[in-house]
């Protein structure tokens, strides 16, 4: 996983810095479509401020991929997997039942097989491990949401920051020529005002993969701590927990 992240992000990398000279080509030629029209104005902004933001956008949008995956393999069916558990715990099978644990991907199981681990040393031993792991679980399904989080907050200041530099050379500008008309400083307030929509756009776009990667995370948790209270009701039930 970890390497097929860095082949995806070489890959954006590589895609956009050889298309810019591409993309500044065809909007000179193609006809005004919609993504055309999308184009053109990334062209007219400023193209310091607004690289930031479209490296902001690649960049967020990598790590949501990442993590919508990860998630998404790390999904487990948790009621299919407690009845083969306790099927092998049934049969007095204890190894069958951990390499159950160990083939299944996901925290769920992996939590799961600690407990069982410790299930001789008794309920408390257990219930230990679980929150152990289960800590440790949960810190890496959160893993990469805080540089999510800086992309969302920094996209729409490095627009803002871009549109009042604008604002500051227009009004540079218009005391260059000496004259207020709007033909002198309304094509630089337009360009200024693109970086803020588009730091705008890019905000949003991550900010909504972001409130899905979450809620993901919160259903992986609430399956994982029901599977702990079933899985304890198992080892009781088969005579599993120690002294």
């Amino acid at each position: 996983m970890r390497k097929l992240f860095v082949l995806f992000g070489v890959f954006v990398f590589a895609s956009f810095f050889g298309a810019i000279e591409s993309v500044a080509q065809v909007a000179a030629t193609e006809p005004g479509t919609g993504f055309q029209g999308l184009k053109e104005k990334f062209i007219e902004g400023d193209w310091f401020f607004m690289s930031f933001v479209l490296v902001c956008l690649i960049l967020g949008l990598a790590f949501c991929i990442e993590r919508i995956i990860t998630l998404n393999i790390a999904t487990t069916n948790t009621d299919k997997l407690l009845a083969k558990v306790d099927e092998r715990l049934a049969d007095n099978d204890m190894e069958g039942a951990m390499e159950t644990l160990r083939s299944t991907p996901g925290p769920t199981a992996s939590v799961l097989l600690e407990g069982l681990k410790n299930s001789h040393k008794g309920p408390v031993a257990v219930e230990k491990a679980i929150v152990s792991n289960g800590s440790v679980q949960m810190g890496l399904l959160e893993k990469g949401l805080v540089w999510i989080s800086l992309f969302i907050a920094i996209a729409p200041m490095l627009g803002f920051m871009g549109t009042v530099i604008g604002m500051i050379e227009a009004f540079n500008r218009i005391e260059a020529v000496g004259d207020l008309s709007p033909s002198v400083v309304a094509g630089g307030i337009k360009v200024a005002l693109l970086t803020t929509v588009f730091g705008l756009v890019v905000a949003i776009i991550l900010q909504i993969l972001y409130n899905y990667i979450v809620s993901k995370i919160d259903g992986i948790v609430n399956k994982m701590e029901d599977a702990t209270i079933g899985f304890v009701d198992i080892l009781e039930r088969n005579n599993k927990l120690g002294a």
